[in-house]
This record gives structure tokens, sequence and C-alpha cells, in this order.
């Protein structure tokens, strides 16, 4: 996975635990699309070598270990019914198949938390994932994340 540009203020946020799980969710579920790695070893490896940890030179911040398996666990198990939803979000020529790796791991983490996790407002998952997605990317892809996630949350909660 691209590791995350730079940040431009030299003094790092510190993100709350939920956070850096979302983000270390986001790194397994690319490595598991892109390196075929099964889920009991990535939450293996994760859990063991890179919730709160260094590794090859970066610092994680800790992580809500639970909070992260939750995510990852629950993109595998709904992933039938998540990518058709991110799918009606995207453009028609633009299917979550086609979409970069990175991109697609972090509309699959989010959309799961929108669809299946109702007690975290949508708002807070929304700008948590545009966060990551801004980490990684400096184009339109922050813009993106933001408008399908938008999409996903009034499609879940019509009313709010």
């Amino acid at each position: 996975m691209p590791d995350p540009k730079p940040e431009s203020d030299p003094s790092p946020r510190l993100a709350n635990q939920r956070g850096a799980a979302r983000l270390a969710a986001v790194q397994a579920l690319y490595q598991m699309d892109v390196g075929r790695q099964s889920l009991e070893d990535t939450l293996s490896q994760f859990s063991s070598h890179m919730l709160g940890r260094e590794v090859e030179g970066e610092q994680y911040l800790p992580a809500d270990a639970d909070f992260f398996r939750q995510i990852v666990q629950g993109v595998i198990k709904s992933q039938l019914d998540i990518d058709p939803t991110i799918d009606n979000a995207l453009s028609r020529d633009w299917p979550v198949g086609r979409i970069d790796a990175t991109l697609r791991a972090i509309l699959r983490a989010a959309a799961f938390e929108l669809l299946r996790r109702r007690d975290i407002p949508a708002g807070v998952v929304i700008s948590e994932y545009v966060d990551i997605a801004k980490a990684f990317y400096e184009d339109d892809a922050p813009g993106l994340v933001h408008g399908v996630l938008n999409t996903i949350a009034k499609q879940v909660a019509p009313a709010a």
C-alpha cells in the first residue's frame, strides 16, 4: 500500500484510538485485496505487529484492536451488500472493482460503518474516512470519498 503523504504540518495530529483502528482497517483491507492474504493471517499480522507499534520506522498510533477487527471482519462478511451499495453511489462507468485498491478499501470500510454501525453518527464516519483519503491522496479522491459516503448515508437514513 502506498505510504500516506507526509503531513505539511510538522507536528503530527494525534488520532483517537478509533481513528487509528480505521486507518489500520483500511491498510488491512488493502493488503487482503492486493496481496490475497487470508482474513486470519491479516488479523494476526496486524494484531501482533502493527497496532500501536513501530514497524519499518513508522510509529503506529495505539488503536482500538476490537474496533479494528469489527471493521475488517464486517467488511468481509458483508461485502456482498457493501460493494453494490458503493457501486450505486459511484458513476455508472466506475464500479467499485475498477477503482484504485486503496480507495476501494477506504470506501468498503466506511460503507460497512454506515450500513452496519448505526450507533456511530454518519458525519463522524464520513469525516474520519475523508481524513484517511487525504492522508493518501492529494487529488480529488477525498472529494469522491465524501460524495460517495454522503450518498450512502442519505440512503441509509434519509431523514437525517
